[in-house]
């Protein structure tokens, strides 16, 4: 799909609509001409500068720490320890206990008697330069008595090696749905026996390896004590959740705390996080009395910054002989690194709502043990959860087509829910509101040449070239909004899934928009003023959206899990509809008429039957001068509103990859990529492509190039992007992207959410592609990223790749299966 900029001009708000246009950005003239303000480039006067002392040990003892060289270098103000900031620091706190008996290690910013993973701060120097900081804090002598770590998951679970001995386990918690006992469907044990007598049964274990955010900017923060507030800007996707959890964990008042999120530069869920740098930020500001920055080194923020992903994936499918899939049973185990992040464990339990995607399974469980292991706590990564999610459903639906002898499309329209059944209670329990997965099927199998390159393949085949074809398919869905409040309470999540959002008429009849969203990327200032200006009829350029600051976005809770849109756009509506109900009493007021006689469009009301009129604008100036107004009416037309949603919305989409495979060298070469997406209702299809393009390149990442990988030792292998392999434009090709239609019904605007669409659709799309390619040769699986090495040997194992048939006999297989063993050679080193 190719999008050209819309345009046209709305001089008086009765043009065109604005939903729906292709409007670039506004944010994009500051941001590319170098005229914005990231939180690095904040300068206070007399600002000090800190820099982190970490452990180089993923496992240990803090036995001393001198800091006298360090304090008597040049320029150095003060050198501190976790033993000089414990009472006043804070705690990096879980917000999302996933189940009551969960076991949540105490997570301080800087580390006090113990490390538990590589780069965990231990003691920080602030001086008068950056540079002056980082040489003194070469000079801090730590003395640590070095322990044996547990990097491996399913090794940590012997609990022979503990991450943090006071706890006595590594085992965090088990959290379980059940469809048989939510009531929701069938036992799906017996469903499983009774494929075993008569039917099918396919078996696999999966490895979501784990990855790293990589945003754009690298994480900064600076505070200010200076003042009546303590202002802190930061680098940040969440504001207001932040300031909040200061406040709670440090003692001081949230009132005199201001958080910023200035311009951020991207995020992907790695800034959806509260940082030992912005908490020990805070107390050395407070302790010194002076303004100060810390901002991470690129390889500061590999090794430090939360990472992503981190499963094994035990699935079990039955279905009957014909394909009908009748239960599937899902067993993660999931690394949450050295501590439980912000929502950390409760990213995978995410993924129950979803293993079971758009199918029609009659039973269906899903658990997941999350445990502790001495690496990089892990958080929320574009997707969080539904990516895994989609991934492990879309491989084992390729298994059950293969091993039954169908078309893979044709056996998931087979299973999958019909367009004329929505709404539709899954066997997970939640209800999709509406979809058409036919249509997004049709266009893409369309778009793709699927029969044309289905005939190429066989043809390759038959002549055993060494290039071989591989289709792959990835028919997904996702849950977008993270809501409603009610249901986050249920399953004891921290915080609500309400959004915010304030309508300013300013006298002039220009208008200020303030909303609980902060965005890093998305373009919320251009897609909310394309909104309020469509509903309140005000031409587009007059609107101005405020963000990102607690001072003035008071209530928020800010931008994440492809939320914004979905709800802080329903509260920018009902904020629109209230301002348009006021003026419809000035409005009445001032022309003489009735309410009811008035008409509402285009930014004006007219009296019904006449040409007697005013605009918002006119209405504005009048409140703002109290000159002629109606009796016991409070001049003004603000309003504000808040929305929680009823329920989820759900975008799905058809997504169709080539992928050709050399056989001699393990080589892949990715042919063509087509992916159609419904996503609802439209805003801006320029930023809604921008979103979809953004996603796919790093679902495909994952799928072939990234992975954060450990030694031995607990030491990030992979930490600069000389290893960790992020693609470029250079390494991908031109995406062919179309979009299909069916509204939301659960909201106002029929909107779904796109952020995170490619990159849950794409993983799965590209590795069964891959798969598909060497079926001939009895390879079933290539673990990710699927480089030519790991390919090469998949190829080398000549159908070793196998694990479990139909009939329950194993199949000689590489040992990812096998309980407690991660293979380091077969794994490339991932642990």
């Amino acid at each position: 799909m190719t999008i050209t900029e819309d345009t046209t001009t709305v001089a008086d708000g009765n043009g065109n609509a604005e939903l729906g246009r292709a409007r670039r950005r506004k944010e994009d003239q500051r941001l590319i001409t170098g005229r914005t303000r990231w939180t690095d480039n904040i300068t206070l006067p007399g600002m000090l500068h800190i820099a982190m002392v970490r452990s180089p040990f993923a496992h240990a003892r803090i036995a001393s720490i001198n800091t006298e060289e360090a304090r008597a270098a040049r320029n150095v103000v003060a050198v501190f320890t976790g033993e000089d900031l414990k009472d006043v620091q804070g705690v990096n706190a879980n917000a999302w206990p996933i189940t009551a008996d969960q076991v949540t290690p105490t997570h301080l910013p800087m580390a006090v008697e113990r490390v538990a993973c590589a780069g965990e701060i231990v003691a920080c120097v602030v001086a008068r330069s950056a540079a002056a900081a980082r040489d003194a804090a070469e000079l801090v002598d730590v003395d640590f008595e070095e322990l044996p770590p547990v990097l491996d998951m399913k090794e940590a679970l012997k609990d022979e090696v503990l991450v943090h001995p006071d706890l006595g386990t590594n085992r965090s918690a088990l959290w379980t749905l059940d469809s048989q006992e939510a009531g929701t469907g069938d036992d799906v044990d017996a469903a499983i026996e009774a494929a075993r007598a008569d039917g099918v049964v396919i078996e696999r274990e999966f490895r979501q390896q784990r990855l790293i955010p990589a945003f754009m900017e690298p994480r900064s923060v600076v505070v200010d004590p200076t003042g009546e507030q303590i202002t802190m800007w930061s680098a940040t996707q969440i504001p207001h959740i932040l300031r909040f959890l200061l406040a709670l964990t440090t003692g001081v008042a949230e009132s005199k705390i201001r958080v910023v999120a200035p311009d951020v530069g991207g995020g992907f869920g790695g800034k959806l996080q509260t940082t030992p740098e912005e908490f020990i930020a805070f107390a050395v500001a407070r302790q010194l009395g002076k303004p100060v920055k810390y901002s991470e080194t690129r390889s500061e923020s590999l090794v430090s910054g939360h990472h992503g992903r981190d499963q094994w994936q035990k699935l079990t499918l039955s279905a009957t002989k014909d394909g009908t899939v009748t239960g599937f049973k899902v067993e993660l185990l999931a690394d949450l690194g050295a501590y439980v992040a912000l929502v950390g464990g409760g990213v995978p339990v995410l993924g129950a709502w979803m293993f079971n995607s758009i199918y029609k399974f009659p039973a269906y469980r899903f658990s997941v043990q999350t445990v502790l292991t001495n690496k990089t706590w892990v958080d929320a990564y574009r997707g969080a959860g539904r990516p895994e999610a989609t991934f492990g459903v879309e491989r084992m639906m390729d298994e059950l087509a293969n091993e039954v002898g169908m078309d893979p499309l044709e056996l998931r329209e087979k299973n999958w829910i019909k367009h004329e059944e929505f709404p539709f209670t899954t066997v997970a329990g939640m209800t999709y509101d509406s979809g058409n997965y036919e249509a997004a099927t049709a266009r893409a199998k369309e778009l793709f040449g699927y029969d044309e390159l289905r005939a190429e393949q066989q043809r390759r085949r038959e002549s055993n070239d060494p290039v071989q074809l591989g289709i792959g398919i990835s028919t997904f869905t996702e849950m977008c909004g993270l809501a409603p409040s009610r249901v986050l309470g249920q399953l004891s999540y921290g915080a609500g899934g309400w959004e915010h959002a304030t309508i300013r008429m300013l006298p002039t009849g220009k208008v200020e928009v303030v909303t609980g969203t902060s965005p890093h990327g998305q373009g919320h200032e251009t897609a909310w003023s394309q909104i309020v200006a469509e509903r309140l009829g005000v031409p587009f350029e007059d609107v101005e959206v405020l963000h990102g600051d607690t001072q003035i976005s008071h209530k928020g809770l800010d931008t994440y899990g492809s939320r914004s849109l979905v709800v802080g756009g329903e509260a920018l509506v009902l904020a629109a509809d209230k301002v348009i109900e006021k003026a419809k009493v000035f409005a009445s007021h001032l022309l003489e008429a009735s309410e009811e006689d008035l008409e509402f469009s285009g930014g004006r009301f007219g009296v019904r039957g006449t040409d007697k009129g005013m605009t918002l604008a006119e209405i504005s100036t009048a409140c703002f001068t109290g000159h002629n107004l109606p009796e016991d009416v409070e001049p003004g037309l603000d309003a504000e509103a808040t929305y929680d949603p009823v329920n989820f919305s759900f975008p799905h989409g058809t997504h169709l990859c080539a992928m050709e495979v050399d056989t001699e060298t393990g080589a892949t070469t990715m042919r063509s990529y087509v992916c159609v997406d419904d996503i609802g209702v439209v805003v801006n299809p320029l930023i809604a492509e921008g979103q979809v393009h953004g996603g796919l390149v790093q679902g495909i990442a994952q799928a072939l190039w990234e992975g954060a990988e450990y030694d031995e030792n607990g030491t990030l292998v992979t930490g600069s992007f000389v290893d960790y392999t992020l693609p470029t434009a250079a390494d991908t090709i031109s995406f062919v992207t179309d979009r299909t239609v069916s509204p939301s019904t659960t909201n106002t605007l029929g909107t779904k959410g796109v952020g995170e669409a490619g990159t849950i659709a794409s993983t799965p799309a590209v590795v069964n592609a891959i798969v598909d390619a060497l079926r001939p040769m009895g390879v079933h699986d290539v673990p990710m990223p699927c480089t030519p090495e790991r390919v090469w040997r998949a190829i080398q194992s000549g159908g070793a790749e196998r694990q479990v048939d139909s009939s329950g006999d194993a199949q000689p297989h590489f040992d990812a299966g096998a309980p407690n063993q991660d293979t380091p050679e077969q794994e490339g080193g991932a642990q």
